[in-house]
């Protein structure tokens, strides 16, 4: 039986060999399907992540879990994959998600006071140790809105890294000028000094959130500043929309039963492989399972 992997492991090797594990954010069956098999095709390590959002559209943390856990062993994937809960609110959304079989978890206790992200964090430190899994926390805020969770995009400090990463996680998420969902035309880019500051003073591999539409010059500098691991959902959203519309639009559903989900639907996933290879190419992560 083929089993979810810790993320740890494979961000670690990510960290020593200069690139990003890619972190792709699920919204049904089809967007599973999509990532696992490029993930096998290319022979690329992949952390799914899942947000509270999501998690509730499809049904909850069990049949989620149930899902991608099926899909993987009814695939044959052999390569690294890692079920995550992103941007988890609480601490007994993590603990459910953990009970559910996740192999890692974000507790983002950025919207609460810093004493009380700590407590979070630790509660949920000591937790995911039953089953070995994972634990990414965040110091700042990523700005922006994703799935109900807004950020006014705090610049993390010093202090507040080496506090969370003192906690025993695996991995940090921190505020560097990144944002959630599109940016905007004015956007000043990453905060490269913070980024490298914060790398240095924590010592643990960092997150870089909001990654879909960062120019891939910062993305690469990025990377070599100790960026480990990249979330992208939004990319993924914008060409599985741009696909479905086009065969909407063309006609298809017209034609010999193309009201079919399964045929609807079939450009969306194809989108959604073809967009991913290239994000893990450029992540560097393409070939390194």
């Amino acid at each position: 039986m083929i089993k979810f992997v810790s993320a740890a492991s494979m961000i670690n090797k990510a960290k020593t060999g200069r690139y990003a594990v890619a972190h792709f954010n699920i919204n049904n069956l089809e967007w599973t399907k999509s990532i696992l098999e490029i993930a096998q095709e290319t022979n690329s390590p992949v952390i799914i992540g899942v947000s509270e959002g999501a998690m509730k559209y499809m049904g909850g943390y069990k049949t989620v879990h149930d899902m991608v856990f099926a899909l993987l062993n009814d695939l044959k994937i052999t390569v690294s994959v890692a079920l995550h809960l992103d941007h988890g609110q609480s601490v007994e959304s993590c603990k459910k998600a953990l009970d559910a079989g996740f192999s890692s978890v974000m507790f983002d206790g950025s919207h609460l006071e810093f004493n009380e992200n700590v407590k979070g964090t630790k509660e949920v430190v000591a937790y995911a140790k039953k089953t070995h899994a994972s634990v990414e926390a965040e110091a700042g805020t990523i700005g922006g809105e994703e799935d109900g969770v807004i950020g006014n995009g705090e610049i993390a400090s010093e202090e507040d890294c080496m506090a969370l990463a003192d906690l025993g996680i695996d991995f940090l998420a921190a505020g560097i000028g990144n944002i959630h969902g599109k940016y905007p035309a004015k956007w000043d880019g990453l905060k490269f000094d913070v980024l490298e500051k914060l790398s240095v003073a924590s010592k643990k591999p960092m997150v870089l959130h909001g990654g879909s539409g960062i120019p891939k010059d910062q993305v690469l500098k990025a990377i070599s500043l100790g960026i480990s691991k990249i979330n992208v959902n939004t990319e993924l959203q914008e060409v599985f929309a741009d696909a479905i519309e086009k065969y909407v639009t063309s006609g298809k559903l017209k034609e010999d039963k193309g009201f079919d989900p399964r045929k609807i639907f079939k450009p969306g996933m194809e989108a959604i492989k073809t967009k991913a290879k290239e994000l893990l190419t450029e992540f560097g992560s393409l070939g390194k399972a």
